[in-house]
């Protein structure tokens, strides 16, 4: 089937869901909201306060969240206090015995490790790389850089493809255009990095800090390595539509 005839629930159904659970139903809705800007083709279930609404959880809305998050390919799970994790641990343990192995309750902050699994999700991850990327994400330490800049396109003797673009969009790379680039960065079989971090790590892009004005070297090594680095450098220029 093409592109153009895949619906939404297919799209959804091809990748790993996320569960938020949260013991405020509006920190779980928010999260979904957000990691949504950066994910829209994920399933993302909050699951958050009590069955009547206050401040709690429950192991109705965590188990059917689990349910609901499952397009076959697996659900990661983010909480964020004790108790949460223990209600999701029940929950887990009175899924069927099929789902039950698609499913990873993650030792990871909630914010952004669950930002972290939406986009790795979203760029067709599996189940243990969407959990990995979600408990990576407070491990994350930004690369060094110097800060020189390449005025063109160049070509060492490795290989590599090398070019520099300067960021025009007035709040830099921000949450939405840095899941933009980490999107297109990983259509392509290249090894791509940005300022000498990974162009396919959403946190390590975002943990640059590149706002309007600085550059953003784009090196790539591979078979698609120059096809990689010009459509990226056109993006950052294009200043992501924004």
């Amino acid at each position: 089937m093409s592109a153009a005839g895949i619906g939404s629930d297919d799209l959804r159904a091809a990748r790993v869901g996320v569960v938020f659970v949260s013991h405020s139903a509006k920190i779980a809705a928010g999260l979904v909201e957000l990691a949504g800007q950066m994910a829209p083709a994920t399933t993302l279930v909050a699951a958050g306060g009590t069955d009547a609404d206050e401040l709690g959880t429950s192991f109705e809305r965590v188990s059917g969240a689990m349910v609901a998050a499952d397009g076959g390919r697996g659900v990661v799970v983010l909480c964020d206090l004790g108790s949460a994790i223990l209600t999701a641990e029940t929950a887990l343990d009175f899924l069927d015995d099929e789902l039950r192995t698609r499913v990873r309750i993650v030792d990871a902050p909630l914010v952004e490790g669950g930002v972290a699994a939406a986009v790795a999700a979203e760029i067709g991850g599996d189940l243990e790389a969407v959990a990995a990327a979600a408990e990576g994400a407070d491990r994350y330490a930004p690369a060094p850089h110097d800060g020189d800049a390449s005025p063109a396109t160049m070509t060492d003797d490795s290989g590599a493809v090398t070019r520099t673009a300067t960021l025009v969009n007035t709040d830099g790379l921000h949450a939405r255009p840095a899941a933009d680039f980490v999107r297109l960065a990983s259509t392509f079989s290249a090894q791509i990095t940005v300022n000498d971090q990974d162009a396919t790590s959403l946190l390590g892009i975002m943990g640059l800090g590149l706002t309007i004005g600085t550059s953003a070297r784009i090196s790539a090594v591979g078979t698609d390595a120059e096809a990689a680095v010009t459509a990226l450098t056109e993006l950052i220029e294009s200043g992501f539509g924004e």
